[in-house]
């Protein structure tokens, strides 16, 4: 902790440019063997983003500014905002609190995840036609587990006819939901409803339940990088196997379902223990543009089928 002291003391006095604390960031952060996987995944790119950000300057403008000479203020600003990247460990986003994700911003802070779902790019590359062809049909959308509400935005763009409920059981989370819907201008079409999954959803249904629900097993959470132990456990953990919450989802999810609808969902990579714990289940796969995804849909019918006769067994 001293020697990062020192480091960032030297670095004040010495340091002019934003190439000068670019080159500064870049080394620290590869020296500290930082985790990247909130918006960037290199330290180059998390260094320029988090300069750009602090100076105020457009964020896919680097170049112009590289060799401009800062103010002694701007200097510490940027130095402060760099040594709560390494000493503290706290992922970008939360720094900023701004995530950007596919094309929107969206604000984040410790009371919820980063966003990053697979959802959204399915969404967004259109890979729910075959079970969604006329997205204009889709008139109710329920966003389970939201956290920042980001789903519920992308889910509200796209979905262009279509009133979505953003649920969750954190408070917290909701509260960071209802800022980005504001921003975005959705009060009218995106409610807010907090819920322990569908409790308190009554007998409602919708033509898409899409959710990214807590998976991460027991294991993995006592192994995550300290970046994300930063991010809320209720939002990470899924229990022992990592499927306690996929699994009262799918048992319950027919019951919320318009007899066209589907379920769209985003789980870790236990994808074989889930087949094998549901036999027969119809589960389609979806591939991901890095292939790290692991997301599935099924529709009303299967679920009703497959759970109706479960019941009766």
């Amino acid at each position: 902790m001293t020697f990062k002291l020192q480091a960032f003391n030297q670095a004040g006095e010495r340091l002019s440019t934003i190439r000068d604390l670019l080159r500064f960031a870049v080394s620290t952060f590869q020296k500290h063997h930082l985790f990247f996987g909130h918006g960037t995944d290199n330290a180059y790119d998390e260094a320029a983003y988090l300069i750009l950000h602090t100076l105020h300057l457009p964020l896919d403008q680097l170049d112009p500014y590289l060799d401009a000479k800062l103010l002694d203020d701007e200097v510490s600003a940027v130095l402060k905002v760099l040594h709560l990247r390494v000493v503290k460990r706290l992922p970008a986003p939360y720094i900023t609190h701004e995530a950007n994700f596919l094309g929107y911003s969206f604000y984040v802070d410790e009371r919820v995840i980063i966003p990053r779902s697979y959802l959204a790019e399915v969404l967004l590359n259109g890979r729910l036609e075959p079970w969604l062809e006329y997205p204009e049909l889709v008139h109710n959308v329920l966003d389970l587990c939201t956290g920042n509400g980001s789903l519920a935005i992308i889910a509200a763009d796209y979905f262009t006819d279509a009133e979505i409920v953003a649920s969750d059981i954190s408070f917290d989370a909701l509260d960071v939901a209802k800022k980005n819907i504001e921003k975005y201008v959705l009060q009218d079409r995106i409610t807010i409803q907090q819920s322990d999954l569908f409790a308190k959803l009554k007998k409602r249904k919708f033509d898409l339940i899409m959710t990214n629900p807590p998976y991460v097993d027991k294991h993995r959470m006592n192994s995550l990088p300290e970046e994300y132990r930063h991010e809320p456990h209720i939002a990470l953990s899924g229990g022992n196997n990592g499927l306690a919450l996929v699994d009262n989802i799918l048992k319950n999810a027919a019951n919320h379902l318009t007899e066209a609808g589907v379920l769209l969902l985003e789980m870790g990579d236990n994808r074989m223990e889930l087949e094998d714990s549901y036999p027969g289940l119809n589960f389609a796969w979806l591939d991901t543009e890095n292939q790290d995804g692991f997301v599935f849909v099924l529709n009303a019918l299967d679920l009703k089928e497959y759970f109706g006769k479960k019941q009766k067994t």
